[in-house]
């Protein structure tokens, strides 16, 4: 019995702005019409079991409504508090399993990658499989097409057997000139990130290099509870759990790993260089989605979600055009991303976590408009859907209908409304938005105010549980 573990709280940063830290690469759909984390369980061998899911608790009804869309009934979604890397993450995964009874191997799988065959991918799991059987922890490693200084590197010792080989060492990501010679010797396979063994074995090598991540782990499930389709942790008992890769933790100290070589045309998407290259160009060697006019530019990656975007007389540049934030970036440059992203953070900027258009678990919301004392929302409730019994402390709420029909709830009174009909919520006064039709419900919010930052918000009564 294999069980899939999908790895799927990641932020994407290097992806930005596509990538936020509230709604990363793994939920989108950069490739084809599935996102990423998506296509992950999708190419899994018919035979496995069904998924577990780790994810940040921020990101749980994104994975749980992805994985409705694609009619996956997940095996449970657990919800870290606070991302503590990927030592602790598999750990959750393999006591939860445990607790049932049985022992089977899992299939650790990162959210975010590519892989395009399909076929060489199922056969490397069956040989995967057949040494994690035979108690070994396994790693996958991807056979290298050029020097990469975006991924660590596995250095293997090099035996008759082309399926699999010991493993001498790890290599964190190189330089320029070390990934020349790495690739050069023919002793280095890229690190996946990918993984199987039983969860036994791995969590008898764990307690044994790190205690305090399996002992924080193990507590932390102890007084677990079920949330709909979650499995909240104790907070207080995770917090504790020390920050970890399974590399760093388990890997590079066992002498029980070895690693099969992955040859399926695999990407972890880190980079807008990393899109780029993977993306079909034109003739000019241009990758371009959305409304998007060149004119005498080379070998450009340009995106556009919602207007025209003219480029003209350039090569060689990363152009990315979101509604709240637009990217220029020469293509040599853009693993550099990184620079940007600690610059907003220490701005507090709020591009780094959300797009304009925010999703709720209700639905969504788009930031339309806004400017001293005043913000204007258009807001978007599934059928059947309710936000939270809330007040507000420093904002009042005049809504709109475009299209539907609102059940308001407003301190003791229910009523409705239709489209073209308005109210008034003031500051302080208790009420809820819901949707009782079968169609989606659209009205306009303008909020007036001293403050009007999502934090206040004041849920008394919420059907997700959110604080």
């Amino acid at each position: 019995m294999i069980v899939p573990i999908v790895l799927a709280g990641g932020s994407g940063t290097r992806l930005w702005p596509l990538s936020r830290s509230l709604y990363p690469k793994q939920f989108l759909n950069l490739v084809n019409e599935t996102t990423l984390f998506q296509d992950t369980i999708l190419r899994l061998p018919k035979a496995l079991e069904k998924p577990l899911v780790i994810c940040n608790e921020e990101q749980r009804f994104l994975a749980a409504e992805q994985l409705r869309q694609i009619q996956i009934n997940p095996n449970s979604i657990i919800l870290e508090p606070e991302g503590k890397n990927t030592a602790p993450a598999i750990a959750l995964a393999a006591l939860k399993l445990i607790e049932s009874g049985d022992d089977p191997l899992i299939l650790i799988l990162p959210a975010d990658h590519i892989i395009q065959d399909i076929a060489a991918f199922h056969k490397s799991i069956k040989i995967a499989e057949l040494l994690a059987m035979n108690d070994k922890l396994v790693t996958f490693g991807i056979v290298p097409n050029k020097p990469e200084t975006g991924y660590g590197y596995i250095e293997i010792n090099q035996n008759e057997s082309k399926d699999y080989f010991n493993i001498k060492s790890f290599k964190e990501k190189p330089n320029k000139e070390e990934a020349k010679k790495f690739i050069d010797s023919g002793d280095y396979l890229w690190n996946s990130g990918m993984f199987i063994f039983k969860s036994s074995i791995y969590l008898n090598e764990l307690k044994k290099f790190e205690p305090d991540i399996f002992n924080a782990c193990k507590k932390a499930l102890q007084t677990e509870y079920k949330d709909l389709d979650f499995i909240r942790l104790n907070k207080k008992e995770f917090f504790k759990c020390p920050n970890k890769s399974i590399d760093y933790a388990v890997m590079e100290k066992t002498g029980n790993s070895v690693v099969v070589p992955l040859e399926a045309n695999w990407s972890d998407i880190g980079s807008w260089e990393a899109l780029f290259n993977f993306r079909e160009k034109d003739i000019d060697g241009n990758v371009s989605e959305g409304d998007v006019i060149l004119d005498n530019v080379k070998n450009t990656y340009a995106y556009s979600s919602h207007r025209l975007v003219t480029i003209t007389g350039v090569s060689d540049l990363v152009v990315v055009d979101t509604q709240d934030a637009l990217l220029v970036s020469n293509s040599n440059n853009a693993q550099n991303i990184k620079n940007i992203i600690s610059i907003l953070k220490k701005n507090n900027r709020l591009e780094i976590e959300n797009h304009r258009k925010v999703f709720r678990p209700w639905g969504y919301y788009d930031c339309i408009d806004s400017g001293y004392g005043f913000q204007v929302k258009r807001i978007l409730v599934n059928p059947g859907s309710k936000l939270s019994l809330q007040k507000h402390k420093y904002r009042a709420e005049h809504w709109i209908v475009v299209k539907g029909v609102a059940t308001i709830t407003f301190k003791d009174k229910v009523f409705t409304l239709n489209a073209n009909q308005s109210t008034y919520i003031p500051k302080e006064e208790i009420h809820r938005l819901q949707n009782k039709e079968k169609i989606p419900l659209e009205i306009i919010e303008i909020q007036t105010g001293s403050y009007l930052g999502e934090d206040d918000i004041i849920r008394l009564e919420d059907d997700y549980q959110r604080n």
